[in-house]
């Protein structure tokens, strides 16, 4: 089943409940920026430290130029969730570090902007990346890490059907400092 369709202005995109995800594009800078920026605070103790100029359009246009690049060489998606009923943007996903051959195996990323955390839709991004990943993407794995006092973090992998393989110390380099991480993952029933 393909599950990225095109909508009414002929963008692909993949439903969820209540929400959608699409590529990020030239014309969602303002909100993209505006969400990062508002969320700045709330985001930074779970996030790589931010670049001096991480919400210009210039940084926007780099990272544009990359998940394209990342996207056509079957690498990383990057999505951005929006909320069905009034189009705005929530949050993103990213599926990275893809590996093909006996892996089929990709890494999940995601971030709530600070207005629309807890209210379930990184919970329903979350479960319509997974059936991308598996249905359109043929990935047999979907791993996700966060830190073990990221209890909202945690809540979303659980919710979503991941569960918990281990703990990675030291794992990723989060606001300046090195994290240990929870491990999580989930696997394609159907193979």
């Amino acid at each position: 089943m393909v599950l990225m369709r095109k909508d009414s202005d002929g963008m692909r995109r993949i439903d969820g409940e209540g929400v959608y995800l699409r590529a990020p594009e030239a014309r969602d800078f303002t909100d993209w920026s505006e969400i990062r920026e508002a969320s700045r605070n709330f985001l930074t103790p779970w996030e790589p430290t931010w670049a001096q100029d991480e919400t210009s359009r210039g940084s926007y246009r780099y990272k544009l130029r990359r998940y394209t690049e990342d996207a056509r060489d079957d690498k990383a998606y990057a999505l951005f969730v929006f909320r069905d009923e009034d189009d705005a943007l929530v949050g993103g996903c990213t599926l990275s570090n893809i590996r093909r051959g006996v892996a089929l195996t990709a890494s999940l990323g995601y971030w709530a902007g600070e207005r629309y955390a807890g209210k379930g839709y990184i919970t329903a991004a979350v479960r319509a990346v997974v059936r991308y990943a598996f249905e359109d993407l043929d990935l047999h794995r979907v791993e996700a890490a966060c830190q073990p006092d990221n209890m909202a973090s945690r809540r979303v992998l659980e919710k979503a059907g991941f569960a918990q393989e281990g703990v990675a110390r030291a794992y990723l380099k989060i606001n300046g400092a090195w994290r240990d991480h929870l491990l999580f993952a989930i696997v394609n029933p159907t193979g």
